[in-house]
């Protein structure tokens, strides 16, 4: 049986001294009320608030993982909360108006088993900043493992905190000057380095990447270091490519073997500069370009060009997940039995690998306003994105986001290494930023940036738009809001089906459930609930997310226009398609890899299609349309079939995304 947290009797404790709001229905503070789900069946919980209230709490996920969503009186979705598969799923919700909701524990995909449910804390929403960052953070503080939060203006540290456990071995608190994993934070700093060299005048971004490794193959066209550093190149994605071979994230690599994976790659994965795709293995070999030029390896040049000259005396590169960084955090994950330690990832500097605090992060970001390391061109070189072939501007320079946010230009970039968490988003017009980390896989890091920007730079921000109406505009505004719109099943029912992405290979299915809610599942995730805005469109209820069904020149539809995050993504219609034995059959047998030199055996267990391969379970294989099928497991998300001109299988390409079309030959 699955631990249950001591962090329940230490949350009673601690809130015991702070205002309770009212908390009626179902479940009670500090009670954990035990439950099972059967496949496809959710339970629910009656809940009564008062307005403003913080509620927090979470689900222990015994033998089932859960999906927790938050329904107001209307049946709209205020939160939904999906992360972990194991362990304890928190969730917390800030309730404005006060009311009767209904929390919903559902399966997640077809699962079912045993749980329980806890509200930790039912409180009025703090307004204070600090005290809200608390209640923002209580999932992860007590007994489990933590963070730390900054707050940084001016390069000054303006609030700063830490929460929960840096290491549960040694029942070690969390500090604000803990050294954290920031993961791929670090590229920004890797990008810097190659900046720097430049201004030195070792090294040019426009030089060819051949001149600085031997025997890379000649894809006939230049790529440059500027296209590792905004990952504009066409190469593999180590960290996607090497679990197709059998590796596991916590497993040994070299980081020469990363660099042989370029050099065993047969053809660009696109052309140059004509596309971005996020890329590890442009930043490991950054890395070693540094070490190269400078006869110094990167953690130690690092340490004596950047870090100290800005005094980040507690920001250290790993150089390995053996290396021992002083009173560092330990990365957790949760899994049967209670939190396990996890492995940084190998090989990762440049990448990744950089620990560092929420002070030291506040000096380099100190540096983008008044460079005390490098020139003030080397930053604007840093935070100003490049153009596609296409003419697109890229939202991304080198090793760092560059974007807005609530009318402020912003500067941001994510972390994740196997388990560490983190986010920082720095704003120029007003030298000011945020950090989040964390040592718990999940935390919610972006999210926690997001809220602290909001609490402290909220009067720096552009204002809401107010809409100044005369009283009719505004009774018939209340009207039109009033109006559900409606969609008839019939009509539902033509938009029913499969949709791919060709591009990016992903698929997003369209169904009806039993209760009649319109629902949207992108294959290997949980279905969400849309609702429509008009007959053609409709909105998710737990996203900001919106899409548009639309027709051929036949009158059928065909096609769905997904928007999320700004972006539009055009999916066509699938033809219905289910293989059968007969078919599945064909599709049996052995085949190799030699760009990866790994074997798979492809057969038919209990009826369906499954992947053998060396280190892992056996992957499930789907199919919605012939030759091609997708996974249970990431890295597989597209297995496409070949055949040669007499109808023959000769192989198949595996691509997930950041890597495509690795090469399997039937034997």
């Amino acid at each position: 049986m699955r631990y249950l947290l001591t962090l329940i009797a230490l949350a009673i404790i601690s809130c015991t001294s702070k205002p309770t709001a009212n908390l009626g229905g179902d479940l009670s503070i500090g009670e954990a009320l035990a439950g099972s789900l059967e496949q496809e069946t959710p339970k629910d919980y009656a809940i009564t608030v008062d307005d403003n209230t913080y509620l927090t709490g979470y689900v222990d996920q015994i033998s089932v993982d859960v999906v927790v969503t938050l329904y107001d009186a209307e049946d709209m979705v205020i939160g939904v909360f999906d992360t972990p598969a194991e362990g304890p799923e928190p969730f917390n919700f800030s309730i404005e108006e006060g009311g009767d909701y209904r929390l919903e524990i559902s399966p997640f995909e077809d699962g079912s088993g045993d749980y329980s449910v806890l509200i930790q804390v039912a409180e009025p929403i703090a307004t204070e900043p600090a005290k809200r960052v608390d209640q923002l953070m209580s999932m992860w503080d007590g007994d489990t493992p933590g963070g730390v939060v900054g707050v940084i203006e001016n390069g000054e540290v303006v609030f700063s905190k830490a929460y929960g456990k840096a290491n549960l071995t040694h029942n070690l608190d969390f500090q604000v000057n803990t050294p954290t994993n920031v993961g791929s934070v670090s590229k920004q700093f890797t990008a810097y380095a190659i900046l720097l060299l430049e201004e030195r005048g070792l090294l040019s971004i426009e030089d060819d990447i051949r001149d600085y490794f031997d025997d890379l193959p000649d894809f006939g066209e230049t790529i440059t270091i500027a296209n590792l550093m905004n990952h504009t190149n066409g190469l593999r994605e180590v960290y996607n490519l090497m679990p197709i071979a059998g590796w596991y994230g916590e497993d040994k690599l070299l980081r020469e073997e990363a660099v042989d994976l370029v050099r065993n790659q047969t053809a660009l994965q696109n052309p140059v500069n004509s596309e971005f795709n996020y890329n590890n293995t442009a930043f490991i070999m950054l890395a070693e370009i540094v070490s190269n030029t400078t006869d110094t390896i990167f953690p130690v040049w690092m340490h004596h060009n950047v870090f100290k000259p800005l005094g980040m005396n507690d920001t250290y590169v790993r150089k390995s997940p053996s290396h021992i960084i002083p009173k560092a955090s330990q990365g957790y994950t949760f899994g049967e039995d209670g939190y396990i330690e996890n492995r940084d990832l190998d090989a990762a500097y440049g990448a990744g690998a950089i620990y560092t605090t929420p002070e030291d992060f506040g000096k380099w970001m100190a540096n983008f306003n008044a460079p005390k390391v490098g020139s003030k061109q080397a930053v604007a070189k840093l935070v100003t994105p490049r153009t596609l072939i296409d003419g697109d501007t890229l939202d991304y320079a080198f090793g760092i986001g560059v974007g807005e946010y609530k009318g402020l230009k912003m500067y941001q970039h994510g972390g994740a290494d196997v388990a560490h968490r983190a986010m920082m988003k720095y704003f120029p017009d007003i030298n000011s930023g945020v950090v989040a980390f964390s040592n718990n896989a999940a935390f919610n890091s972006g999210g926690m940036a997001n809220d602290l920007a909001d609490l402290f730079f909220k009067d720096k921000m552009e204002p809401e738009e107010e809409e100044e109406a005369s009283e009719e505009e505004g009774e018939a505004e209340e009207s039109s809001e009033d109006t559900e719109i409606t969609v008839s099943e019939d009509i539902l029912q033509t938009y029913v089906g499969k949709y791919k992405e060709e591009a990016l290979g992903f698929i997003i299915e369209y169904t009806i459930d039993e209760d009649g809610k319109f629902m949207a599942e992108v294959i290997g995730q949980s279905a969400l609930e849309i609702t429509p805005t008009s007959e053609t469109t409709f909105k998710y209820t737990a996203v900001e997310a919106s899409v548009e069904f639309k027709k051929g020149d036949d009158g059928k539809v065909d096609r769905v226009v997904h928007t999320q995050g700004g972006q539009d993504f055009t999916l066509m219609k699938l033809p219905p398609y289910e293989a059968s034995m007969e078919e599945l059959a064909e599709y049996a047998g052995t085949y190799f890899s030699a760009e990866l030199e790994v074997f798979y055996r492809v057969m038919i267990k209990d009826s369906s299609l499954v992947a053998k391969m060396r280190n892992f379970d056996d992957i499930e294989l789907s199919t919605s349309e012939k030759d091609k099928f997708s996974s249970n497991v990431f890295f597989v998300a597209e297995m496409n079939y070949l055949r040669d001109e007499d109808g023959n299988i000769t192989g198949f390409t595996v691509s997930n995304g950041r890597t495509k079309g690795i090469l399997f030959e039937k034997q």
